[in-house]
């Protein structure tokens, strides 16, 4: 299958400064804005393939804009709907196959539209498609296997394990500053919380369940 790889712009926390060296350092094959993002996809000129949304935040001269513009498709919503913009665009790209998701500006200062972006990622994660959510500070992403992180990739030097099911069952960190060997994890259980890899190549192995992961700096 073609690789297609996803970047899916968001209302939330996204500098124009990060995003562009985001832009820089990642080459994308479709973007998407999603409701206010377009006004950062907009200031730094990304060329778009979709924007989706309500647009219940976004200027209504600079959607406008972008209606003459046969190469962008644009999805507009009732704002009052059974889902999130950014749920639809997620669903956008899986509909588009993507072979990796990443969104920008997913988090920020409304906990509860962060919370839900984060219980999103289960959406591609159960059909086997890369997903992150990824913010100044902060790569997100959850697995339900074993998984080998490389400490010369890492997105900051902090790496925690948070149980997104019940219950995740026989988890064994090697590499890693503060080792498991077949633990189990409860929601609940910050033992995962700020650890360090140590080695060149640290594994995470997990028997069932499913673990977010998230990969921090300062």
């Amino acid at each position: 299958m073609k690789e297609n790889r996803i970047l899916i712009i968001t209302g939330g926390a996204a500098s124009i400064d990060f995003v562009r060296e985001f832009l820089i350092k990642n080459r994308f094959d479709t973007i998407i804005a999603v409701d206010s993002g377009l006004v950062t996809a907009s200031k730094l000129g990304i060329p778009l393939q979709y924007i989706v949304g309500d647009f219940d935040s976004v200027p209504r001269e600079l959607i406008e804009s972008y209606r003459n513009d046969k190469s962008v498709i644009i999805n507009e919503f009732n704002p009052e709907k059974d889902a999130t913009d950014t749920h639809i665009a997620l669903s956008l790209g899986l509909e588009l196959n993507g072979s990796e998701i990443v969104i920008l500006g997913a988090t920020g200062t409304r906990i509860d539209h962060m919370l839900a972006n984060i219980h999103l990622l289960y959406l591609p994660l159960n059909k086997n498609i890369k997903a992150s959510i990824i913010d100044e500070h902060n790569k997100i992403y959850m697995i339900n296997k074993s998984t080998a992180i490389y400490k010369n990739k890492l997105f900051g030097p902090f790496v925690s394990l948070q149980p997104f099911t019940e219950v995740v069952k026989g988890i064994t960190l090697k590499g890693f500053k503060y080792p498991l060997n077949n633990y189990t994890m409860l929601k609940g259980d910050s033992i995962g919380t700020s650890n360090e890899v140590v080695e060149e190549q640290a594994d995470i192995s997990l028997e069932d369940g499913i673990l977010i992961v998230i990969e921090a700096r300062d």
